[in-house]
């Protein structure tokens, strides 16, 4: 398999991942706090890796030493930030207009990667990626022009866009990462760090808000965003990121209201119409022409 078809494997598999989380969330809405659902995430990914990253991230403590500032500033924005909005932006918004957001996730990406990295944004990209942008249209307003032009906005899209902004940054970011730090150790550091930076506004959330009750929805909805949505899916993305490249592997991420369809109808009972139909083939048409060469 090459380098090409690995990456693109990669990045679909994070975003199935990614989508089935949000399946999941739309079932625990209102039942674990933002913060307290953002931390146990977190904490429950250091657990896991742990067996398998700690003994080569104590060996690599001078190396991470050295790039401490780097991973803090990554941890905070992918880890301890991006989510723990998104969770916030749920409270106050709807999905419909969270999936109209996240469609900036990959504009950003594009236009972060044509400022720092010089990356040309071809003419067959800009298609492609209009291609793919109508699709998402069409599959959020189930093509009318009128629910598109009657959506209402509140503080819960302007957080979500800014969750949008740091997880496009933190996939710069990435593509930054120096080869002295190995996937395991520099994803177990992010990690950690980053849940480091959740405790405290955990603790004043579980004293003052809300606390996390621990029973069987919770614990099933935490191990799985902790361990598929978060461990596994970070360390595919971050690995798509660095064979295929920031742009390639940001716009795989328009599939996810593709899949987050697809597991509904299967797991939720929720029907497939024609209006999304269409709008899944004009996302992956969308996909193949930017990826053309």
């Amino acid at each position: 398999m090459s380098n090409q078809t690995k990456g693109a494997f990669f990045a679909l598999l994070a975003t199935l991942l990614w989508s089935v989380n949000m399946v999941i969330a739309s079932g625990i809405k209102g039942h674990i706090p933002p913060i307290g659902l953002a931390f146990w995430r977190w904490t429950i990914a250091c657990i896991v890796l742990s067996p398998f990253a700690i003994k080569s991230t104590i060996e690599s403590f001078t190396v991470i030493k050295k790039h401490i500032r780097y991973l803090m500033g990554t941890a905070v924005l992918g880890i301890t930030i991006f989510n723990t909005l998104i969770y916030f932006a749920g409270k106050t918004t709807s999905a419909v207009n969270l999936s109209l957001i996240a469609i900036s996730i990959p504009l950003f990406i594009v236009v972060l990667s044509r400022i720092i990295f010089k990356e040309k944004i071809s003419t067959i990209k800009i298609v492609g990626i209009v291609t793919i942008i109508t699709g998402v249209l069409v599959l959020i307003t189930k093509g009318s022009l009128e629910a598109l032009l009657h959506i209402n906005f509140t503080i819960g899209d302007l957080l979500m866009l800014v969750a949008c902004f740091f997880f496009a940054y933190y996939t710069i970011l990435v593509r930054q990462k120096p080869d002295e730090l190995t996937p395991k150790v520099f994803l177990f550091s992010v990690f950690v760090i980053g849940t480091i930076f959740l405790l405290p506004f955990y603790i004043w959330e579980h004293l003052f808000y809300k606390k996390v009750i621990f029973d069987t929805k919770t614990v099933l909805a935490t191990t799985y965003v902790g361990i598929f949505a978060s461990l596994v899916s970070y360390y595919l993305w971050n690995e798509a990121i660095r064979l295929i490249g920031t742009s390639k592997t940001a716009l795989i991420y328009y599939l996810i209201p593709v899949f987050s369809g697809i597991l509904a109808y299967f797991f939720l009972g929720q029907a497939i119409v024609i209006t999304q139909i269409i709008s899944m083939g004009i996302i992956i048409t969308g996909l193949l022409i930017t990826n053309k060469k």
